[in-house]
């Protein structure tokens, strides 16, 4: 399973939507997870896009870490569709944010 809280994963899907995701405040907030939280974001995205059936999320973790060559936020902020991947991404993982929707300000 991901490695990170819904409400971070929900704060980073909101920041994208309002701002872009090669915005800086959405970067720096990326650059600020642990490595773990970053390496979640990542395989979250890889199966809202389809490159990983959610069955597959621990290859995607691991492929996540082993392929990393650049800074996460870099790699993100280079999706225009980042938002709609991470949340196809966790609908997939049947994970439920709509709880988290309502107090972004946790994260």
């Amino acid at each position: 399973m991901l490695d990170i809280a819904n409400g971070k994963v929900v704060r980073v899907i909101a920041l994208a939507r309002e701002y872009g995701p090669d915005h800086p405040r959405l970067m720096d907030y990326i650059a600020g997870l642990n490595e773990d939280e970053q390496t979640s974001l990542v395989a979250c995205v890889w199966i809202g896009r389809d490159s990983f059936d959610a069955s597959e999320v621990e290859e995607a973790l691991r492929t996540a870490r082993e392929e990393r060559t650049s800074p996460t936020e870099s790699y993100l902020a280079s999706m225009p569709e980042l938002a709609d991947y991470l949340e196809a991404g966790m609908e997939a993982l049947g994970l439920d944010v709509s709880d988290e929707e309502d107090d972004l300000s946790r994260y």
